[in-house]
């Protein structure tokens, strides 16, 4: 294992003297063990401070893993069923024809509600019951389970709301007591998090944009779906990740953490962890069965989805190998997942905002390849 943990730093260690990345962590367990936890670079160039284990990194969708998380621990306890309508705790949410929509349609991004208003600014973001109310309000792009695409913004608040009409909690709040805290990583894993608290932040930088991927973008044509889903001036770059209104902010569609925190609740859904399991192996089960696979009607690209988490991990996931690896993966290139075979939980944050996930498909590759040989 040790062996591991070399392997990881020395490869970190390239990347990040090579410029290809600023800061980076990588963590993995292997049944609820911690086997690797490697640091390199730096979390904020201006003043050379450096990456630590502890350092939270604004990793954009990877949190919607905790939201989803949070979700199922919840539908165990009986306080609603993936085939509970959304409208049955969230009333205003039945506008427009979306009185079909369910738990299980929003944990698989099959609700058909992915739009933002185009005109929201990042103040709105902010602003909660802003959001949820235009949400509300928001007509369906397909009928409800027919069709798959990423609900980018809108996933964090539906859960998010369904949660805080469920129990009358926010759901940063139940992140806390209910996950991060258990788990010993309540000031690792946040939603909104504190503004006394934002100067242990990796501070966000962009990476230069690859002349291909810029030409490709330019040449795109405007209506497309992507461009109606959300602002553009509200896309995940390094702007909008570093300022401090927005990541105080409940905005579950994203997260702050540290690559321990995170990799420590994957390590908690596929078992126990220091005594704390988060879900039951019949729901962890259920979560990871695949809800709908297609081209995403959004983004556009082939997608798998289980109840709140994506199923394949960085591969395709019809290789056997990769269908029980359950993951998000955010913009930037940061991504964590477990595996419901090998037991392996992994995640790699970063600070360097990329346009793919090279870095973590090589990182979780490694670690895979050395904890869960192919026989």
């Amino acid at each position: 294992m040790n062996n591991l943990q070399g392997q990881v730093q020395s490869e970190i260690d390239r990347l990040v003297e090579s410029g290809t990345e600023r800061g980076i962590q990588v963590a993995a367990y292997h049944r609820g063990e911690l086997v690797v936890e490697a640091v390199s670079g730096v979390a904020d160039p201006a003043t050379g401070r450096k990456v630590t284990a502890d350092t939270p990194f604004y990793n954009y969708s990877v949190g919607k893993a905790a939201a989803s998380t949070i979700a199922h621990m919840f539908v165990e306890r009986g306080l609603f069923g993936y085939d509970t309508a959304v409208m049955e705790v969230w009333p205003e949410f039945g506008a427009h024809g979306k009185e079909k929509v369910t738990v299980r349609h929003v944990l698989s991004h099959t609700a058909g509600v992915p739009g933002i208003p185009l005109d929201t600014t990042m103040e709105d973001l902010c602003d909660w019951d802003k959001m949820c109310a235009a949400i509300a309000d928001e007509e369906l792009w397909w009928e409800p389970g027919t069709k798959i695409g990423y609900h980018a913004y809108t996933f964090g608040y539906i859960v998010g709301e369904i949660v805080r009409r469920a129990i009358g909690k926010r759901i940063s709040q139940v992140l806390i007591e209910e996950v991060s805290g258990p788990l010993g990583a309540a000031n690792e894993l946040y939603f909104g998090m504190p503004l006394g608290e934002q100067h242990r932040l990796a501070k966000l930088e962009d990476a230069p944009m690859d002349p291909a991927a810029m030409a490709a973008m330019s040449s795109m044509p405007p209506d497309l779906p992507m461009f109606k889903a959300a602002p553009m001036s509200l896309m995940p770059t390094a702007n909008l990740g570093n300022r401090a209104d927005i990541l105080a902010a409940d905005i579950p569609a994203g997260g702050k953490m540290s690559a321990r925190a995170i990799a420590r609740m994957y390590a908690a859904l596929l078992g126990e962890v220091d005594g704390v399991r988060l879900i039951s192996p019949k729901t962890l089960k259920e979560a990871t069965a695949v809800a709908m696979s297609g081209p995403d009607a959004v983004f556009g690209m082939p997608t798998t989805w289980g109840l709140g988490y994506a199923i394949g991990g960085l591969g395709s996931p019809s290789d056997p190998q990769n269908a029980t690896t359950f993951g998000v993966g955010g913009a930037g290139g940061s991504f964590a997942c477990g595996n419901t075979a090998t037991g392996i939980a992994v995640a790699v944050t970063k600070n360097m905002l990329t346009q793919d996930f090279s870095t973590s498909s090589k990182l979780i590759d490694l670690v895979t390849a050395a904890l869960a040989p192919v026989r």
